[in-house]
């Protein structure tokens, strides 16, 4: 998915925090007590249901979960402060913890277990938009809570721009829909139930609704739905600017209000076409199927021609600006206008697996440009020694239309009302938020597309006969889907399905953090700045917030309290401890592993 994936902090196994006398977690090791040795499947099963009553009856509300906690619940977190009434969809929140708790009854055949996915289950349903989509967020406080949380923290949020603007529609952004449908959709195969079998009708169709219809944009989807009828405001270009400002910038938002472009950022076409797969497969859903043709086709035909033959995260919809449909768009303020790489990078692997789907060679046809271009536009090594934040990245993010330049994002000013994104070609001082470097493997594209073209026709055969699009009736979806990332291969009947192997030392380091506890403590990571009132609009020239997750005090996005901005406003210290749903999801899939394998 993006940045926020959940399944890649799943569980692979790791190293388990000690608790010490004060109840506050070190990094240092594990110890294992001698109890452990005389420790069974049946006890670390139990102990799966003991943190999952827990996070189910004191840390969810009503069934629903943010991202992270003080053990007390006082302050909670999703990308932002979070109210305690909030359900947060986006990875890792609420579906990504219910996919958990899930997978964990699998395994145990825990009627605790079950119960607890089953109330998270029902929370995305109370969640649920009357369009059939989910957003972002939910409070169970009401319309008027969130709206006012969008007025202040959201609002307040120089970096996140998706949350300053309360839109009142569905996301498709970070998986936010497609992770909270296939849950529901899990849970009515696992146990049918009036409302999950409502909601995920209602999921099914708005999926459908949303994909555009005929012309360039057919079968493609954008990032929010149903389109946006009012005026977003955006925060204007300061009057006043730094001297030291570069000439011959760009400033963002060149595309107006992106949310309706087609939108690839973060694999939204990539995640809806496998939701729709999974009903194809369960439900035996095949009038599906022509939709997950038209998305397929969709991204293959807005691939830009050579010989910069790659993508952007969002493509213009339908003409505008003298530009044509198909035509790459800018969206937020700091995705300027531009062919992005690791963009490209994932919708060749898509085009690898819509190969593997159909056995159509044509998805193949232009893949050896889109790496070739990608070859073309690599980070030079003074990029990368001059810039820490570029070292280990091997291509820009953006690269220019046209020019093929490498294009980077830049910020001034301290806050949200002082201050804003400009690019240029500089590759210094790129923001710490938003990375200005991928890592793109090239040579590991290239030999996958070596490797499908040598297949012979008889394998290729089998792999369309294995296809769901060409499966009849009914077939089981994978048992497990927060241990590892789960892909459209995972679909194909005689999938490869194994889990993870997790040794016995392993799945004991994991009940060993717990201690006597009910909960794992570890750092949080990330805290915000709490809401102080507008911004002021005050003019600051200095560079202190260039390469920083956050800016002065009012603003309210999530930094890292050990390396916050170098003003005196800010004093490093380390990162409060407390519950965190990474974490918990990890740890829980650790022990799903070894009791499912054992």
């Amino acid at each position: 998915m993006s940045r926020r994936t959940f399944s890649r902090l799943a569980a692979a196994p790791a190293a388990a925090l000690v608790v010490g006398s004060a109840g506050r977690a070190s990094a240092t090791g594990t110890v294992t007590p001698a109890t452990t040795l005389a420790r069974t499947r049946a006890d670390i099963a139990a102990t799966m249901t003991r943190a999952i009553t827990f996070m189910d009856e004191h840390v969810s509300y009503r069934g629903g979960y943010v991202w992270s906690y003080l053990p007390d619940l006082s302050t909670t977190w999703g990308e932002m402060e979070a109210r305690r009434t909030m359900c947060w969809i986006q990875p890792p929140g609420t579906p990504s913890v219910g996919h958990s708790l899930l997978d964990a009854y699998h395994a145990t055949g825990s009627e605790a277990c079950h119960r607890a996915a089953r109330n998270t289950g029902l929370a995305l349903v109370d969640a649920q938009l009357a369009c059939g989509g989910w957003n972002y967020i939910h409070d169970t406080a009401g319309q008027g809570s969130l709206r006012k949380w969008y007025e202040t923290i959201g609002a307040g949020g120089w970096r996140l721009e998706e949350f300053q603007h309360f839109y009142g529609n569905a996301t498709f952004d970070d998986a936010a829909t497609s992770t909270a449908a296939q849950l529901i959709l899990r849970l009515q195969l696992e146990q049918p139930h009036p409302k999950f079998a409502a909601s995920l009708d209602r999921a099914i169709r708005f999926v459908v609704a949303a994909q555009y219809r005929g012309g360039v944009a057919d079968g493609g989807w954008p990032q929010r739905f149903p389109a946006f009828s009012g005026s977003v405001e955006r925060t204007p270009w300061p009057d006043e600017l730094p001297p030291w400002l570069p000439t011959g910038i760009r400033h963002g938002m060149e595309d107006g209000d992106y949310t309706g472009h087609v939108t690839f950022n973060d694999n939204v076409l990539g995640e809806n076409i496998k939701f729709l797969l999974m009903c194809v497969t369960s439900l035996g859903r095949r009038d599906l199927i022509p939709h997950v043709r038209r998305a397929m086709a969709c991204l293959h035909r807005m691939q830009q021609p050579g010989p910069q033959a790659g993508w952007g995260l969002q493509h213009l919809a339908r003409p505008a600006g003298g530009r044509p449909a198909g035509a790459p768009a800018g969206a937020r303020s700091y995705e300027p206008r531009a062919l992005v790489t690791h963009t490209t990078q994932t919708n060749v692997s898509q085009l690898f697996a819509y190969f593997r789907l159909t056995g159509d060679h044509g998805f193949l046809r232009r893949v050896p440009e889109a790496i070739t271009w990608l070859e073309s536009c690599r980070l030079t090594d003074q990029q990368k020694a001059e810039n820490p934040l570029l070292a280990s990245s091997t291509h820009p993010t953006f690269v220019e239309l046209g020019t093929n330049r490498a294009r980077f994002v830049h910020r001034f000013g301290s806050n949200i009302r002082n201050g804003a994104y400009y690019t240029d070609y500089d590759h210094r001082d790129t923001p710490s938020h938003y990375s200005g470097g991928r890592k793109i493997d090239t040579a590991a594209l290239r030999a996958t597309y070596e490797e499908l073209m040598s297949m012979s026709r008889s394998e290729v055969a089998d792999l369309k006969a294995r296809s769901p699009l060409s499966a009849r009736g009914r077939r089981e979806l994978p048992g497990y889907f927060s241990i590892r990332d789960l892909g459209l291969d995972d679909l194909f009947r005689d999938a490869d399905l194994s889990l993870p192997t997790v040794t016995r030392d392993q799945a004991d380091a994991v009940v060993d953090g717990l201690g006597t506890r009910d909960h794992w403590l570890t750092p949080v990571g990330s805290v915000t700045n709490p809401y102080r009132g507008p911004a002021p609009v005050t003019p600051y020239d200095g560079k202190a917030y260039m390469s920083r997750n956050v800016g002065d005090l009012y603003d309210t996005s999530p930094y890292d309290p050990l390396n916050p901005p170098q003003t005196a406003l800010y004093t490093p210290q380390t990162s409060p401890v407390g519950i965190t749903t990474s974490d918990f999801v990890k740890k829980l899939g650790t022990l799903t592993a070894y009791v499912a394998n054992s």
